[in-house]
């Protein structure tokens, strides 16, 4: 019995000992290979390279605004590359909106491994370019899609410390932390110890000092809606929520997401 018990002992540690080791294998898939923006469904976005770091030069893609306009950065999530988020792009900058797609390192054919770090420094050239551009602070919405939901958040949150406030900060299907949204997958383990990309959105979601609007679906079975619920809950006004019957972690826009995003800038002014 003893040694049964040592045996299993052993796995699990192991299998700690991997999780803890792997996880960033498992939190970022940049398997994704880059697509040129020619064969997009915005094939007219400028392709800009910002550096966010020694050796690490991020493309993205941009879309500028209709004259004043807001201009909507969205930062994705853990898979694909910003060529897969063309479909909402093309809708919003058909409203006039501009519309960066931020790549990260790591993802899409770019340079450097991701960490929380790092993509956060990517997330600052972003914003640091479109000063340059002439685009302060209070003309960005920032859009956070599930993992980008940690990067959009800690941009509003160092926005707001700044005093140079976001104009909105948008997140769909977001967590409320990686450590919470970890331990709900793996329940096993002592997830919300091991996990190192922490992504503490719960922490910093109160101090922000811009409209926040929340999409989430009661059907999401990778980010259950009881996190976008919180966040909710957490946040200072001005915040509206869309809770979606029905969807699921992603194919929000099939549910008219889209459209409530552009509703929500709109009754910003």
């Amino acid at each position: 019995m003893l040694q049964v018990i040592l045996a299993v002992a052993g796995v699990y540690s192991l299998m700690l000992l991997s999780l803890f080791v792997f996880q960033r294998n498992l939190m970022y898939h940049t398997d994704s290979p880059p697509v040129p923006v020619q064969q997009s469904l915005v094939p007219h976005a400028e392709e800009r390279f910002v550096e966010s770091g020694p050796g690490i030069r991020v493309r993205s893609w941009y879309l500028p605004p209709a004259g004043d306009k807001p201009v909507i950065v969205l930062f994705h999530g853990n898979a694909g590359t910003i060529a897969d988020r063309d479909f909402k792009a093309a809708p919003w900058h058909d409203a006039g909106y501009g519309v960066w797609l931020s790549g990260y390192r790591g993802f899409g054919g770019n340079a450097g491994s991701p960490t929380e770090q790092g993509l956060y420094d990517d997330a600052r050239a972003v914003i640091g370019a479109l000063s340059k551009d002439g685009i302060a602070p209070g003309r960005i919405v920032l859009y956070g899609e599930s993992l980008g939901s940690g990067i959009a958040t800690q941009m509003a949150f160092e926005l707001a410390r700044a005093g140079t406030p976001a104009k909105a900060l948008v997140l769909e299907a977001p967590f409320s932390s990686m450590g919470a949204a970890a331990q709900d997958r793996y329940f096993y383990v002592p997830a919300r110890m091991l996990v190192r990309d922490k992504y503490e959105n719960i922490a910093k979601i109160a101090a922000i000092d811009a409209p926040l609007f929340i999409m989430h679906g009661d059907d999401d079975r990778v980010i259950t809606q009881s996190h976008g619920r919180a966040l909710y809950a957490a946040a200072k006004e001005p915040k509206r929520a869309l809770w979606i019957d029905g969807g699921g972690h992603t194919g929000l826009f099939d549910h008219g997401a889209g459209q409530a995003v552009i509703d929500f800038i709109e009754g910003l002014d």
